[in-house]
């Protein structure tokens, strides 16, 4: 990857190691949650997915459990993701969250640091 940035870059490319892409930031004091302007999250249908596209989750998740990019829960409700045929012919994953956003009340905190 060096090779395709001119030598003056070279000292930026480390945070986009895919060594680096592979870890966790170090864990933080503040858990992050996301308020509602109801009482409780909209239900949403989950898509009906193709026998490969139910493949591709199940190794999405299995993957991303393992490397702790996500953490196991039981909500209520569940999240529609779907597919889309990229140009290479391969699946990329998509979570529909426009129902969320709609009631996702607003605020203007500061990022922590």
């Amino acid at each position: 990857m060096i090779n395709f940035f001119p030598s003056a870059y070279h000292r930026y490319l480390d945070p986009f190691s895919n060594v680096k892409a592979e870890k966790n930031p170090p864990h933080r004091t503040c858990d992050n949650h996301i308020e509602l302007e109801g009482s409780l999250p909209p239900v949403r249908v989950i898509y009906a997915l193709s026998n490969q596209e139910s493949d591709k989750l199940r190794a999405y998740i299995s993957e991303n459990l393992e490397k702790v990019f996500i953490l196991p829960s039981s909500p209520s409700t569940g999240a529609p993701v779907f597919f889309f045929k990229a140009k290479d012919g391969g699946l990329h994953f998509c979570v529909d969250y426009c129902k969320l956003n709609a009631v996702t009340r607003k605020n203007k905190y500061t990022v922590p640091p």
